[in-house]
């Protein structure tokens, strides 16, 4: 476990980053500092790994105080990710991912075999490990940026704003294989971001600071939507708060509607109209087609627009799909992307709240 106890951190101008700020970060769990720009966030983090050293007070881990403890060895026992990467631009992929084993006194040949299994952990493919990080985009760096973190099987894992100059796309999938990956390995992880969607979907406890490292509110993802402890808090989470609050609810109870889908080339029967949903030979969702523009369904003429959710999804995803759907339809498919059927508001607004009926 980490504990942060009465940490202050002023500096020599007089600025105080932190102030007296005391939590404990739980084992085998996501904690998510976060808070407005300038609260002490990312100085938090590098008070783990002696990046920064506070002027008064204590960092633990596992009872040992970070203080005593040797800068080198303690930083190669911590996986570290930051912005961008941070990579070595003179060496190749494999020989970032292993550098850390290496200088803790593993042989090269097997450190870069262990390199390339990381690979296909963060979803890499092996034949990137002769590439040199020019080579990749901004998403393929931070993927090799999280291999090496793992790569001498740290037990704690530091993450700054890992994903802040991402696309939302790529940021979504990155954000997706780190829960992957924690499902996993079960690392005890310290990421920080501004985003507090992100905050909300990746953190088992969130810790929400304030101008001068000020502990705000620490709690369960949950715990802070439903009961803010302050208006400062509840600001914070902003506006969308409550619809926030749907990606802790499972979808799991609710049950789509059968769907007669129409494959992609099809002509429309006569009289068709309205949207219909369409879907490649292999019964995979490709979009809606509005009948209006047939009857032959083309391609360029689908909608794509609609974003379908598993079965098993929250009911934020649910949602998502019903709003994004030209139909007013979420489309709920398999974990190959095969229609199972298809929901409407009322049905996410049933699993919901059970007295709410269509």
């Amino acid at each position: 476990m980490i504990e942060f106890r009465h940490v202050g951190k002023k500096y020599p101008d007089g600025t105080v980053a932190i102030e007296d700020l005391s939590f404990d970060v739980a084992q085998g769990k996501i904690t998510v500092l976060v808070g407005p720009s300038g609260c002490g966030k990312t100085t938090s983090l590098r008070m783990i790994n002696r990046l920064v050293e506070p002027t008064s007070g204590g960092v633990y881990i596992d009872g040992r105080d970070v203080q005593r403890e040797d800068p080198q060895e303690l930083r190669r026992s911590i996986g570290y990710v930051i912005q961008d990467g941070g990579l070595f631009p003179h060496r190749t992929v494999a020989d970032n991912v292993s550098a850390v084993p290496v200088l803790c006194g593993v042989k090269k040949k097997t450190a870069r075999r262990a390199a390339l299994d990381l690979l296909d952990t963060v979803g890499l493919d092996r034949s990137f490990a002769s590439r040199y990080p020019w080579q990749l985009s901004g998403g393929q760096q931070q993927r090799v940026g999280i291999a090496r973190a793992l790569a001498a099987d740290p037990p704690y894992l530091l993450m700054d704003e890992p994903f802040s100059a991402l696309d939302p796309v790529v940021r979504g999938q990155l954000q997706d294989q780190l829960l992957a990956i924690q499902a996993e390995f079960a690392k005890t992880i310290v990421l920080v971001t501004h985003n507090v969607g992100e905050a909300l979907k990746l953190g088992d406890q969130i810790v929400i600071l304030d101008t001068g490292g000020t502990l705000m509110e620490c709690g369960s993802p949950e715990h802070i939507i439903a009961e803010p402890s302050s208006a400062f808090v509840a600001g914070f989470l902003g506006a969308s708060r409550g619809y926030e609050s749907l990606g802790f609810v499972g979808g799991d109870t609710i049950d789509p509607r059968p769907v007669d889908p129409v494959h992609l080339g099809e002509t429309l029967a006569t009289g068709a109209s309205g949207w219909v949903l369409v879907v490649d030979d292999k019964g995979a969702f490709l979009g809606w087609f509005d009948a209006a523009k047939g009857p032959a369904v083309t391609r360029d003429a689908i909608n794509w627009s609609c974003a379908p959710a598993l079965r098993t999804s929250t009911l934020k995803d649910h949602m998502d799909s019903v709003l994004s759907s030209p139909a007013r339809l979420g489309v709920v498919t398999d974990e190959q992307s095969r229609v199972i059927g298809v929901i409407g508001l009322q049905d996410v607004l049933s699993a919901l709240d059970p007295t709410v009926r269509g």
